[in-house]
């Protein structure tokens, strides 16, 4: 494999590393708080369909992006609604938020677009354009250096480096801020959190917000950067893929951007199946190829996890002792 292949494989698997870092560290700020939220993929699907329909109406992708945010948050609050003030079960308030939007989004695509499920297909101002960095030109002769800056850190959409900035500022405001001492707390023990005067349900509400927000912006990304309309269930389990990373990484996020680089890099095997080919001298089906990222998923997450604690209060609604 030479220099130009692996900068290419390594430039695609940081595209399609970019949505399951970002469901990832949305699903971290909602367990950490103590509320399991499988309805990732639900928020992603939903984010993509609105932002990919308001960017072709409108022509505007920021306006898409907003929209989409929108879309999430306003799933975000069902299932805060369902599972922290009706104290609700959380996982079946997720699996509902992932078929209500897997099956509003066609529905209303259809009716709206008349093509099959699907938006109209983006251009221009309607998506995220790549961003070419300082020097990025006139350092891509420079020998391994100019390539890797040139063409693998350079020439992403802004989404992407929004998603690889929000790790480090993930982990100074969980583990560096005052909010963010109190949001573990309270998913380790609320009733202490409580007792110190501080609200519980609040800090929740918090946590779901951020991370409908985040799911907002995997959405919005998918419709409008990766890709450029909006298909049918064209999440294909990323979201799912997203909580087996946060699982991965034990709910810390700098393991969480190495977990969704590891499987965002297992995607990208069924796309180059000439390398497998190639390197191993195999010949594998294509229908094998393509599941092969959600057997490796297992797989890792069989073999090589450990023994993952998840936080201590969650799925446990917290009712106020009085």
């Amino acid at each position: 494999m030479d220099l130009n292949t692996l900068i290419q494989m390594l430039d695609a698997t940081v595209r399609l590393a970019t949505p399951l870092l970002l469901a990832c560290l949305a699903g971290l700020y909602s367990e950490r708080a103590g509320i399991f939220d499988i309805g990732l993929e639900g928020k992603m699907l939903a984010a993509a369909f609105v932002a990919a329909a308001i960017a072709s109406v409108t022509g505007q992708v920021y306006l898409g992006l907003l929209a989409g945010i929108g879309a999430s948050l306003l799933l975000s609050a069902i299932h805060g609604v369902a599972s922290i003030t009706f104290r609700g079960n959380q996982l079946i308030s997720g699996v509902a938020i992932n078929f209500l939007a897997a099956g509003l989004s066609v529905v209303i695509a259809q009716s709206w677009f008349r093509q099959g499920g699907r938006t109209p297909q983006l251009s221009g101002e309607g998506r995220f354009r790549s961003i070419t960095l300082p020097f990025a030109e006139s350092l891509s002769g420079v020998p391994v250096l100019g390539p890797i800056y040139a063409e693998l850190i350079s020439g992403h959409s802004i989404l992407v480096y929004v998603a690889f900035l929000t790790v480090p500022l993930t982990w100074w405001l969980l583990f560096r801020t005052r909010f963010g001492l109190r949001l573990r707390a309270v998913g380790e023990n609320p009733a202490a959190v409580d007792t110190a005067g501080v609200s519980v349900i609040g800090l929740r509400f918090a946590a779901v917000g951020i991370c409908g927000i985040l799911c907002g912006l995997a959405g919005a990304y998918l419709a409008t950067g990766l890709q450029t309309s909006f298909t049918k269930d064209m999440t294909s389990g990323r979201g799912y893929i997203a909580l087996a990373a946060l699982i991965f990484a034990k709910w810390r996020p700098w393991h969480a951007l190495y977990a969704c680089l590891l499987f965002g890099f297992l995607q990208v095997i069924p796309l180059r199946p000439d390398l497998i080919t190639n390197t191993l001298g195999l010949r594998l089906n294509g229908q094998l190829l393509e599941a092969l990222p959600y057997i490796l998923t297992v797989v890792i997450l069989a073999g090589f996890v450990g023994k993952a604690i998840p936080p201590r209060a969650g799925g446990t609604p917290y009712v106020k002792e009085r």
